[in-house]
């Protein structure tokens, strides 16, 4: 009899593990590019009343995409393209393009997303508590689009100890070469005195 209530068991996590799995929107293995008309409907769709706006990201952002900024999801570790990213540029938020972190302070905090020890401006994002999985977390949310980008954990290096844990569906990444022509040029110092890798 235990045996079986065991083997029911393993069966019935099994199948919840599964569920789980197949229930995640496929994963996003390399970035979307939008076009020109894209970026500026997505920026035009946060004036929109509620239902139109999830209407028109529903229909630009890829499915990643639309459930990690829209529904507060997280898409699985290593299977985004942003985490191993070793690129010269800047992270923006991938609905309004608002410029969230820079590759100058990001580094490999080994969980397999894209992790920066600091924003490039601390008040283009919000942080809230998040309960939700039976932890006490910090969820952090862009400010412009109300999106939610990830979690900030206080483990990451020095100097501020902080890692900002991001999904990449939630990000777009403008090239250092792109920045001036995409509108950024004013983040440009930041690879002013950095040596070539």
């Amino acid at each position: 009899m235990f045996h079986s209530l065991k083997a029911i068991a393993i069966l019935l996590i099994l199948s919840a593990v599964l569920y789980a799995q197949n229930s995640l929107p496929a994963t996003d293995k390399e970035a979307k590019l939008f076009s020109l008309q894209e970026k500026e409907a997505l920026k035009k769709a946060l004036e929109l009343p509620e239902k139109q706006k999830q209407k028109l990201l529903k229909q630009i952002l890829t499915p990643m995409q639309y459930y990690v900024t829209q529904q507060n999801g997280t898409e699985p570790p290593r299977e985004n393209p942003y985490f191993d990213n070793k690129s010269d540029g800047i992270y923006v938020d991938v609905i309004t393009g608002e410029a969230l972190f820079s590759s100058t302070h990001k580094y490999d905090s080994c969980t397999g997303w894209p992790s920066f020890y600091q924003t490039l401006k601390k008040d283009l994002v919000v942080e809230q508590k998040d309960v939700s999985h039976g932890m006490e977390r910090v969820e952090i949310r862009s400010k412009s689009s109300n999106s939610h980008l990830g979690h900030l954990f206080d483990d990451g290096p020095q100097p501020t100890g902080l890692r900002y844990c991001m999904n990449s569906a939630s990000l777009r990444f403008v090239p250092k070469e792109e920045m001036e022509k995409q509108g950024y040029g004013e983040f440009l110092y930041l690879f002013e005195n950095k040596t070539e890798k």
